[in-house]
């Protein structure tokens, strides 16, 4: 398991769980982030073709701004596992916290770094979130979704002092609230 958009200020936070065939060797898989976009994408289609099962959840930032980000992001977890197809034997997700589950499991930081099933969810989860944003840009073009898919930078920055926060915008945090900004 790893997930996508815990650190952006807009849009949601998306989990995806991913069970491989034993021994699958796909070229190139790796942390999402450490890939090109269209290396991502190519990616995301093999593993939607030989993974055994995909589970994504996502958490509006409605909710995100209810619970906090972690909450939310164990959420999606939790989501994600309910949506695969059948259940894993043991479950592997990046990072040190742990959804709550009766399945085993371990959390382990990088991950998507050292193990081919997280870096198959890290692109999984980040292809979704990705279009996702792609969507929330048709919606609001002003704000430049496609191009930095709601992270923070100065272009987000300047959109957010231009227009104000949207209703995707995570209202709870600092950099969407600093009120010098809008």
């Amino acid at each position: 398991m790893d997930e996508a958009g815990r650190g952006a200020l807009a849009g949601p936070v998306v989990a995806a769980a991913v069970i491989l065939p034993p021994r699958l060797k796909l070229e190139g898989l790796k942390d999402s982030k450490l890939l090109p976009p269209r290396r991502r994408e190519a990616l995301y289609q093999a593993i939607q073709e030989k993974a055994l099962g995909i589970g994504v959840g996502t958490v509006e930032s409605k909710t995100i701004d209810a619970l906090n980000i972690l909450r939310a992001t164990l959420l999606a977890m939790e989501r994600a596992i309910a949506s695969l197809p059948f259940p894993p034997e043991f479950l592997l997700i990046d990072g040190r916290d742990a959804p709550r589950t009766s399945l085993p499991h371990r959390a382990l930081p990088h991950g998507d770094d050292l193990c081919p099933s997280i870096s198959a969810a890290s692109i999984i989860a980040k292809v979704y979130r990705d279009r996702i944003m792609n969507d929330y840009h048709l919606q609001f073009p002003q704000y430049g979704f496609a191009r930095h898919k709601g992270y923070g930078t100065p272009e987000h920055l300047k959109a957010l002092a231009r227009y104000g926060p949207t209703s995707i915008h995570r209202l709870t945090f600092r950099r969407v609230m600093t009120r010098e900004l809008w």
